[in-house]
């Protein structure tokens, strides 16, 4: 068979670059580590390595996502620390005002700390994230929460919880209201609250009391209304109990003695003092009181604190209700503050699942993808011994002509 020159060297070039091309992409898998460089060299491997990178960039999302939550919410629950402290410290300073010894001047010095107080708790109300999001907006993120009117504080934000997907499965609010954290709060014991009434003329301060009996509860409205009669020089105080709800009475003509329990469906309170006759104090549920609210009836009491028995018994139960709402305050507070520490230890197991997902991705990306060093090494090795042989015996049969025959 006769092979003309031409198809001698294009045979010749053929193997030596299929040798060129082989060790060229030799070199590519080692110096880049991957078996798989286009998806020609491996379709299957290389359609399952996208959808592993998919899922791994996905991840990587949950990932920036979980860590822009655990700040925000950190920022809050710091917040929220910041405010409960600042109620210990309004709270003792209530306390310090019970003081007896005290005079006007000294009610006016207090009442000027808690002014000071309040506007540091409404600075705490109103933080934002540094890049000008409150915290306590709701939806209303631009929006400052609380503003200083004549009414008192008002909340212009809403309800609204923001939500950051931390995981498949799981969406993590990043904010509390305003409303729920400063407004929200019960006053009294939680349950109802007790006070005397404004015309009350005799000493008798009432406490705010439990519920002895969440069964019996009605959510009704109470008076306990006190007669004190004189016969033949004895003074004989009585109360009864009324159910204005119902216009009913539960307790007719009971005894009086100062500090003894007053028990009625389910709740139970005290009064201390001596009640004049006619003084009435009614029990009530308690309802939602802004905290600030609380502390600015309370600095009305100290600037106003008048002269007498009858100013200081109204004081007495002022300052009373003050601790007992104050108390509600940094009850909310902590309550609140374990709903965002929750959150954050939430978010803190989802981090630690999404990383060891992670590791099983990428091990998967690798058995797909990463080059077998050894071989690849020893296939390096075997194709330039190969493109070496193919070079030698092209010029070998290159450099051949008819002449050499003849000689």
């Amino acid at each position: 068979m006769r092979i003309s020159t031409n198809t001698i060297y294009d045979l010749g070039v053929t193997q030596i670059e299929n040798q060129e091309s082989l060790l060229l992409k030799t070199q590519q898998q080692l110096s880049s580590g991957k078996s798989v460089l286009t998806p020609a060299d491996n379709p299957i491997a290389a359609s399952q390595a996208l959808n592993v990178q998919q899922s791994i960039d996905v991840n990587n999302q949950y990932q920036t996502n979980q860590q822009a939550a655990t700040n925000q919410l950190s920022l809050v629950s710091n917040a929220l620390s910041s405010a409960t402290n600042l109620l210990q410290s309004v709270n003792s300073t209530v306390v310090s005002a019970g003081n007896g010894a005290l005079s006007n001047a000294d009610k006016a010095t207090l009442a000027q700390q808690l002014q000071q107080d309040y506007q540091q708790l409404l600075s705490i109300a109103n933080s934002d994230d540094g890049q000008g999001h409150y915290l306590f907006s709701g939806f209303q993120s631009g929006v400052q929460p609380f503003v200083q009117t004549a009414n008192g504080v008002s909340y212009l934000g809403d309800s609204g919880q923001q939500l950051i997907q931390t995981n498949a499965a799981s969406r993590i609010a990043v904010n509390l209201p305003g409303n729920v954290v400063f407004q929200n709060i019960r006053n009294g014991n939680g349950a109802f609250v007790a006070q005397p009434a404004a015309t009350n003329t005799g000493s008798g301060v009432i406490g705010q009391g439990t519920v002895v009996d969440p069964t019996a509860l009605t959510g009704d409205n109470y008076q306990i209304n006190f007669t004190v009669t004189t016969t033949a020089g004895v003074t004989t105080t009585t109360y009864d109990v009324v159910d204005t709800t119902t216009s009913t009475t539960l307790l007719t003509a009971q005894p009086y003695t100062s500090g003894n329990a007053i028990t009625f469906d389910g709740m139970q309170t005290s009064i201390t003092g001596a009640p004049a006759d006619g003084d009435q104090f009614t029990v009530t549920p308690s309802a939602n009181q802004s905290i600030f609210q609380t502390i600015s009836n309370f600095i009305s009491a100290l600037q106003n604190p008048g002269s007498g028995t009858t100013a200081n018994t109204q004081f007495a139960n002022e300052l009373g209700l003050t601790l007992s709402n104050l108390g509600q305050a940094m009850n909310s507070f902590d309550g609140q503050a374990g709903v965002v520490g929750a959150r954050i230890n939430q978010i803190s197991d989802s981090t630690s699942a999404s990383n060891s997902l992670n590791i099983q991705y990428q091990q998967v990306l690798s058995q797909l993808q990463d080059v077998d060093e050894a071989k690849a090494a020893t296939d390096l090795a075997n194709y330039q011994t190969t493109l070496q042989a193919a070079e030698q015996s092209f010029q070998y049969v290159a450099g051949k002509s008819l002449f050499d025959y003849l000689s």
